[in-house]
């Protein structure tokens, strides 16, 4: 293949433009915030479980706290109403009158016993509340630190989008004055060889594999046409020759 030694050495300037869009995509993958992110994610996740088993645990006790309540207002009802029995005198018979007093008597101790339940239920009711109210508040910070770092990084990426954008544009000018058959064998090497389809030849060497060339192909590289496209034998990719090329 021959193209003109311009055409060539233009080559090199999208070769540097496809770097800079290479490390421009890596390094929006490589933002800190995606990890930073992602922790934080993380956190939120574990938190919402805890707030979930909090928030489901103080339910739970609001509903037994008003069964419990519900127990005791029926005993306390019926103890009423059979101290009523008993102070209106309707009760004659001995007999009668010492289980009504004996169930009286049993009525308070079960109260009281519900009573203290209650109280439990309630302790661990405000505990509970406790728990959701701190988790909240958690949740909340976290939930700061997630959006303050999704805008650090948006923005961040939007700024890389932009160069990328304007090194796009740049590229598509210089690759238009390359003769296609040239940019095919560019694009193909590049792709196969990690992104690098054009080195320069600088001192000897191949800016491509950081190899130099021995006597034999610099001799083989001497005695091509100025337009001749040379290839590295180590390497393959298109070497393009300079004033820098030390030949």
């Amino acid at each position: 293949m021959n193209a003109a030694p311009a055409d060539q050495i233009r080559l090199l300037d999208v070769q540097d433009l496809d770097v800079r869009l290479q490390q421009l995509t890596h390094k929006k993958k490589s933002l800190p915030e995606h990890a930073e992110i992602e922790s934080l994610t993380k956190d939120l996740a574990q938190l919402r479980d805890l707030h979930v088993a909090a928030t489901t645990e103080e339910s739970d006790c609001s509903r037994e706290q008003t069964k419990a309540e519900q127990d005791v207002d029926q005993v306390r009802q019926r103890a009423t109403r059979d101290q009523q029995r008993l102070d209106s005198g309707a009760v004659t018979s001995p007999k009668d009158l010492e289980n009504l007093q004996r169930e009286i008597a049993s009525l308070a101790k079960r109260q009281g016993d519900l009573e203290d339940v209650v109280l439990e239920v309630m302790e661990r009711r405000e505990s509970a509340q406790e728990r959701v109210s701190e988790l909240s508040q958690r949740l909340a910070a976290v939930q700061t630190k997630v959006d303050d770092a999704t805008a650090r990084r948006d923005q961040a990426a939007a700024q890389l989008d932009t160069e990328a954008a304007a090194a796009t544009k740049e590229r598509e000018v210089v690759a238009g004055s390359i003769p296609a058959d040239l940019l095919k064998l560019y694009d193909k090497l590049r792709e196969k060889e990690g992104g690098v389809g054009a080195a320069k030849l600088f001192q000897r060497r191949c800016e491509g594999c950081r190899l130099e060339l021995n006597i034999t192909e610099l001799n083989e590289v001497r005695a091509a046409a100025p337009d001749a496209v040379v290839r590295c034998e180590n390497c393959r990719r298109i070497l393009v020759r300079t004033a820098e090329s030390g030949l």
